[in-house]
């Protein structure tokens, strides 16, 4: 079928809204007619060049991996899910059979290996184009078009009575955030607890800890909106950098520091690392989940109190969440008012608004800007 997608041509250059030719879904796959798809950071980390594609040719390139919306089609032997579903992408794949699944980390699955390759993981074929060249969607999702053709694995089936317009928002960032905190950090009540860039990850690890039942929550960017906002999402304490965070802190714990700390600043440097284990205690954990750039790997930290303070220092992707279980868990917290999803949305656009919408983000505007299709979409 033909549709419309928001297309990249070359590494930092704009986004533009082209015709492409999607295939119908071979077997194990389904087709999706799309609701809305979140602007997440990742798919700027593609435009500047921060995430390389893993092969040369990746572009075009069609963005977007946060999305929902209602199945229209079905491949053969698809069994999770049917036509007229409604359902969230989980921008990871979850095989449920790899040592990975199996053991609990679906966030971790082999079919992962494959996401930016742009090729189908059913058949190793490209299920896109655009101006007759081979496209590579985001994630093997592309939610940057109100039509993809995606993977059963990445297909997870909700209740039909959530709003697909803020269930898209689990896809990634929130959970992604959330996880962060619960899963990832580990936080527990009582604890006090750092998140350092309050984006849409951010915001969501901050809702994560409150649901934990952390003491304190403290958090910090340099952008007052968002320290703003992050007080209605359960922040007790908000600074605009870690150095001015680091006295207060100090008293705050009687000299013990935070338990634990997120990193979710937009682009990690080398030098965040070290400032952000400063505000940790011993024993604490501090969880990377921000990107930096995919070349950079020099990093400041000081080897004799990261060994003698037995800090801990831990990478994440998706919030070491579940995909399967925790999307439709962290919907019924939202149906039964506990976790906040409309406030996260600031602004929604049109497609052809795309590049308006990550200038917002940079710029600092947004908690989550959301594109939303209609009936002149499709």
């Amino acid at each position: 079928m033909k549709t419309k997608a928001a297309v990249l041509w070359g590494a930092n250059e704009d986004w533009q809204i082209e015709e492409v030719e999607l295939g119908d879904p071979v077997a194990g796959e389904v087709q999706v007619q799309l609701a809305a798809s979140g602007l997440c950071h990742s798919d700027e980390h593609v435009r500047v060049g921060d995430m390389p594609m893993v092969e040369p040719g990746a572009f075009p390139f069609i963005g977007g991996h946060e999305g929902a919306g209602i199945v229209t089609k079905v491949g053969a032997g698809v069994t999770s899910v049917k036509e007229g579903d409604h359902i969230v992408l989980g921008f990871l794949p979850s095989c449920g059979r790899c040592p990975s699944c199996a053991t609990g980390h679906q966030n971790l699955c082999d079919l992962g290996a494959t996401l930016l390759t742009g090729r189908g993981i059913a058949d190793n074929t490209n299920r896109i184009f655009v101006k007759g060249q081979p496209a590579s969607p985001m994630c093997l999702l592309g939610t940057f078009s109100p039509y993809v053709t995606v993977h059963e694995s990445s297909a997870i089936k909700i209740a039909d009575d959530i709003p697909l317009q803020k269930a898209a928002l689990v896809g990634c960032g929130v959970t992604t955030g959330w996880g962060s905190a619960v899963y990832s950090a580990d936080v527990q009540p009582g604890d006090t607890f750092i998140v350092i860039g309050c984006g849409g990850i951010g915001q969501n690890a901050i809702q994560g800890a409150r649901m934990a039942g952390a003491r304190h929550i403290i958090a910090i960017d340099p952008v007052p909106f968002k320290r703003e906002f992050a007080k209605t999402m359960g922040a007790t304490h908000t600074f605009a950098s870690m150095a001015e965070a680091l006295e207060p802190i100090t008293e705050l714990t009687w000299g013990r520091m935070a338990d634990k700390a997120v990193i979710s600043i937009g682009r990690i440097r080398g030098e965040h690392i070290q400032e952000a284990l400063n505000l940790i205690s011993k024993g604490g954990t501090c969880v990377v989940t921000g990107l930096g750039g995919f070349l950079e790997s020099d990093v400041q930290l000081n080897l004799f109190l990261f060994s003698m303070f037995e800090k801990r220092l831990q990478g994440s992707i998706f919030g070491s969440a579940n995909p399967r279980y925790d999307i439709p868990n962290l919907l019924r917290s939202y149906m039964e008012g506990e976790l906040k999803l409309d406030e996260l949305i600031t602004t929604t656009y049109k497609l052809e608004d795309i590049n308006q919408g990550y200038a917002d983000m940079n710029s600092g505007k947004n908690v989550r800007g959301v594109i939303t299709y209609d009936a002149s979409d499709y």
